[in-house]
């Protein structure tokens, strides 16, 4: 298995939503010897926003692009790369301003581009970026998971609808809320999120020995 690890919290090394995303695929990738693990970190290399050059650059043939639209084009080529060899994607990001980061919209920029992630048919547009489980790990300091607030979490939302656009559906959302409520909400917040980092990796790994089991007994 291929876990793609997608950061973008400006708060570092204090940022919640890095902290169990990091976790999550670590225990992912230690349910089997084989598992890659690859680490896109958009703070602190983040990705350019799209611009003029990038606009044009990816509708114009390679051979004619200018040194700038190849660079750019470059850029999201590489990201595209790394979504298709994924099988898992873990996606974090904070809840900033009701919605996800900058930095992880500009991931979504770049790899969401026609022909290449979605195409456009005679039923509409179709994605291609199929077969796929993504986690997203979103840390709020309020709780938009139920209640009044549920109306102002534009995150998830939008999240499920862009990749699923995309093609890919099979989305599982942890959620780290409440951490601005006091030093007992985010005690509260990491164990839980803990606890269900902790049922997924084990649940991947009763599969990864189930399935181990299976071959063991065709041989």
């Amino acid at each position: 298995m291929s876990i793609l690890l997608v950061t973008s919290s400006p708060r570092g090394a204090a940022s919640h939503s890095t902290r169990v995303a990091t976790d999550l695929a670590r225990k992912l990738a230690a349910t089997d010897p084989s598992n890659t693990l690859v680490v896109r970190d958009l703070v602190a290399n983040p990705l350019p926003h799209i611009d003029p050059d990038y606009a044009t650059g990816i509708y114009t043939p390679a051979e004619a692009r200018t040194a700038r639209q190849a660079e750019v084009v470059g850029v999201s080529d590489a990201v595209l790369d790394e979504l298709f060899a994924a099988d898992t994607v873990i996606l974090a990001t904070g809840f900033i301003n009701f919605n996800i980061s900058s930095t992880l919209k500009s991931w979504v920029d770049h790899v969401a581009r026609s022909g290449k992630s979605f195409a456009y048919g005679e039923n509409g547009p179709k994605g291609l970026v199929n077969g796929k489980k993504v986690y997203i790990v979103l840390a709020s300091g309020g709780i938009y998971s139920e209640g009044a607030a549920v109306q102002m979490d534009h995150a998830v939302p939008y999240l499920r609808s862009v990749l699923g656009f995309l093609g890919m559906t099979d989305i599982e959302v942890i959620r780290v809320e409440g951490v601005g409520m006091g030093a007992d909400a985010v005690t509260a917040a990491l164990a839980k999120a803990t606890a269900k980092v902790d049922a997924i990796a084990a649940a991947t790994a009763g599969q990864v020995a189930a399935t181990a089991g299976q071959v063991a007994a065709a041989a």
